[in-house]
């Protein structure tokens, strides 16, 4: 179905290429799992079958793509809409249309399909999705999960043979994450749609796939099966790093095939206490931001429901709900920006604060813009609005300037970013950049100012093992320093690496609130897999499982 015959891509000015020689066969009716860091190519490799790869993108193409008998250099992207439908990171870029039953038929409009046609693609798109009940609803009205399958309904009912899929559930909370690739497992199993899925959530993919492509990052492609991939690639899910600890063959892909396996892991590990997940304080530091009664309506609707919350210096707090469940609009209400129907926010100006940070106890929401970022910081969903000069080194450059970092004073905007996300060009234009990179520069140039609190909306979009773990360092970092920081996120693996403290969220209210081991090892919706798998052992990451063992196992 997609063949790459010794495929290699350049762009103007790049030192090495981003696709060196490939050769890489996919068959009718596979799912392939597109598996590497940030930044070594995944979007081009996918880029490159439907033809944006050079076509849109620009660069050079050497060697043949062909997709269902179409060389990609004869054919552009129009003419390949009919057997490659791509999906994006946000579903919400791709839409052009009002409601869910216009933007399904949308596409076969373009291709000139008949009425009666159209009609009958869109009733049983609507059937094979469970899209059904939305049809006549507003797509803006949809939760981020409806709103994934309604973007990959608006390419199927196209009938397109390959369906490529970048980061579908990056922004999805657990459960929607499943309701998307349960509809993407039906494609493929039912229907024989191939599809390339590139993802970052390893745990929430890997059971699914039979095939992984895994990008090294020198430009080689290796395929194989997963279990055989992952034995050795520097890039797996956590399921995979605790088979790898425990020595298990063939690794699990599945929880349910790893507690099968895990019983004298679990015999092992019963008669010892697991270690903290994070290093133990005795005493949290005061708190830094009080909110009570805390309430947000848009369009007399409440998003959030007369919240209490208290921010405590040194204490790094997950915040975690289902899609709509109102945690963007509390962040963007405790910072100042936006709306607040009602209730009150004070934060209070740290020990040795300049004269620039505001006095105690001041309102975010009364105070200037540059002064409300003194107090607290914000990077949101969609970091690149923050993203408006040419070049990576001006936005690093003006970061420095506002945030009054000096040499010897505070860590620079570069700094900062190279530990995120290291390698990137300072000549780069910032919507150049991938998704992933894009968000290590907006969390590079927010937490240059080091606010006394930070709101985090979702920062781990399109970020690696190997960044988020910069990620927590960082964080980590501020938190050290007297800090509060707040982190919005539905990656339930990081949440149990970052957290001391786990907030969960319901139709505005807060629902849940306390230590991240008894919150998130209490759901089964919001539990890491080596919760699930070592259950009703308390572990939570596969570092305390190895901190654990004794010392001839876990270096065996």
């Amino acid at each position: 179905m997609i063949t790459f015959d010794q495929v290699t891509v350049e762009y103007d000015g790049a030192a090495e290429p981003v696709l060196r020689e490939v050769n890489l066969e996919v068959e009718e009716g596979e799912l392939c799992l597109v598996v590497g860091h940030t930044g070594v190519g995944k979007s081009t490799l996918l880029g490159a079958v439907n033809g944006l790869v050079p076509h849109f993108t620009g660069g050079t193409l050497y060697g043949t793509v062909t997709v269902d008998g179409r060389s990609t250099a004869d054919h552009p992207p129009r003419e390949l809409a009919d057997v490659v439908g791509v999906v994006g990171q946000d579903p919400l870029d791709g839409f052009v249309t009002d409601t869910v039953e216009e933007e399904l038929a949308y596409a076969m409009e373009q291709l000139a399909i008949s009425p009666a046609v159209m009609r009958k693609r869109v009733e049983e798109t609507l059937d094979l999705l469970g899209l059904a009940d939305l049809r006549h609803r507003a797509l803006y009205e949809l939760s981020g999960g409806q709103q994934q399958r309604v973007a990959i309904g608006s390419v199927l009912t196209a009938h397109p043979r390959v369906l490529v899929l970048d980061e579908p559930t990056s922004a999805l909370d657990p459960t929607a994450a499943e309701e998307v690739l349960a509809a993407v497992t039906r494609l493929v199993h039912d229907l024989g749609v191939t599809v390339l899925l590139a993802e970052h959530r390893l745990e929430r993919v890997v059971q699914y796939a039979d095939r992984v492509i895994h990008l090294p990052g020198d430009g080689r492609v290796v395929s194989g099966a997963p279990a055989d991939i992952f034995t050795t690639s520097s890039i797996a899910p956590p399921i995979v790093e605790l088979g790898r600890a425990a020595h298990w063959s063939p690794l699990p892909l599945s929880v349910r095939d790893a507690r099968r396996a895990a019983a004298p892991l679990r015999t092992a590990l019963a008669a010892t206490p697991p270690p903290p997940v994070r290093p133990v304080q005795e005493e949290r530091g005061p708190a830094l931001l009080t909110a009570r009664g805390v309430t947000v309506a848009y369009r007399g609707m409440a998003a959030v429901r007369e919240v209490d919350l208290d921010l405590r210096g040194g204490e790094i707090t997950a915040l975690m709900g289902r899609n709509g469940s109102g945690k963007s609009s509390l962040l963007w209400a405790l910072q100042g920006s936006g709306p607040r129907k009602s209730g009150t926010v004070r934060v209070d100006r740290g020990p040795g604060e300049g004269a620039r940070t505001p006095a105690k106890g001041s309102d975010p929401k009364s105070l200037s813009a540059a002064a409300a970022r003194a107090l607290v910081g914000l990077v949101p969903q969609t970091p690149t609005d923050l993203l408006y000069l040419e070049s990576v080194k001006q936005e690093l450059d003006q970061a420095d300037t506002e945030s009054a970092v000096r040499e010897g004073h505070g860590l620079s905007a570069r700094t900062i970013l190279d530990r995120l996300a290291p390698g990137i060009d300072g000549a780069t234009h910032p919507r150049d950049l991938s998704e992933g990179q894009k968000l290590a520069l907006v969390l590079a140039i927010q937490l240059t100012a080091a606010p006394r609190v930070l709101l985090l909306d979702e920062p781990t979009r399109g970020l690696d093992y190997r960044a988020k773990t910069q990620l927590i360092a960082m964080v980590d970092e501020l938190a050290a320093e007297g800090r509060a920081v707040v982190i919005s996120t539905h990656d339930v693996e990081f949440a149990a690496r970052a957290a001391d403290r786990v907030v969960v969220m319901a139709e505005g209210d807060i629902v849940a609130d306390g230590p991240t081991t008894e919150v998130i090892v209490a759901s089964p919706v919001f539990a890491p897999q080596v919760a699930k798998i070592l259950a009703p052992l308390l572990y939570l990451t596969v570092d305390q499982v190895i901190g654990s063992l004794p010392a001839e196992e876990a270096g065996a």
